[in-house]
């Protein structure tokens, strides 16, 4: 995916516009956006350069707003590339919309960036950046990592086996064949050391679920001696 946004002061910026008449056209409905950042502020796709631009060309010739809305429910935008309808369907989170789901701080999501944990899916110049809601769940797996003791380091491999792996099943061409079987093996090797420690983990927390459950019930005996209960 990793396409190029718009935010609202890039847009103006990029059609020498102030930002007061780009949110007066997106009010309008001239301008539908893609989301809105945590501040309620409008992004777009970058086809907004070229729909602005016309607009302010048809405004400077003298059509008024009414005016315009008929011309362009009669002939349409000029070279008009729409957002793809995946991209329009599917929702996109700001950071601060991932980290408030996943229960981190935003500086959290962004550190996992600058290790290269995760890649945003939409950036613009100015940094801003969405991610597909598939990053809420990614990212808890990142925190049951870091549970099972993984480093940001380790996390970062597995993370590169996972894009690695999806870009394998889009072009099986990409890679040589044996470059593909070794990738794979890689991959499989990685699964079994994580079984491993699955398997760890749960006998872990079946003795502490064990010792836990017998020390509360003594605990539990000893206060109502105390308390007379």
């Amino acid at each position: 995916m990793k396409e190029s946004i718009l935010t609202l002061d890039e847009a103006a910026r990029l059609t020498e516009l102030d930002e007061e008449a780009v949110l007066a056209w997106t009010k309008a409905g001239f301008l539908p956006p893609l989301g809105y950042t945590d501040e309620q502020r409008p992004f777009f796709a970058q086809e907004v350069v070229k729909k602005l631009e016309h607009l302010k060309h048809l405004q400077e010739i003298g059509y008024r707003e009414d005016e315009i809305k008929k011309i362009l429910r009669k002939v349409g935008w000029p070279e008009s590339q729409e957002t793809s309808a995946r991209q329009a369907k599917e929702e996109l989170l700001t950071v601060g919309s991932l980290a408030e789901q996943v229960g981190v701080s935003p500086r959290t999501i962004k550190h996992w960036e600058d290790k290269g944990i995760l890649e945003a899916d939409m950036r613009s110049e100015g940094g801003f950046r969405l991610y597909r809601t598939y990053y809420v769940f990614f990212c808890k797996l990142i925190q049951d990592l870091q549970l099972f003791g993984y480093s940001l380091e380790e996390i970062k491999q597995i993370s590169d086996y996972f894009r690695l792996f999806d870009k394998i099943r889009r072009d099986q061409e990409e890679h040589s064949s044996e470059q593909t079987v070794s990738y794979l093996e890689e991959m499989l090797d990685e699964i079994e050391r994580l079984y491993q420690k699955i398997d760890q983990l749960k006998s872990g927390i079946s003795r502490w679920e064990e010792l836990l459950k017998k020390h509360k019930k003594q605990i539990i005996q000893l206060k109502n001696r105390y308390t007379g209960k």
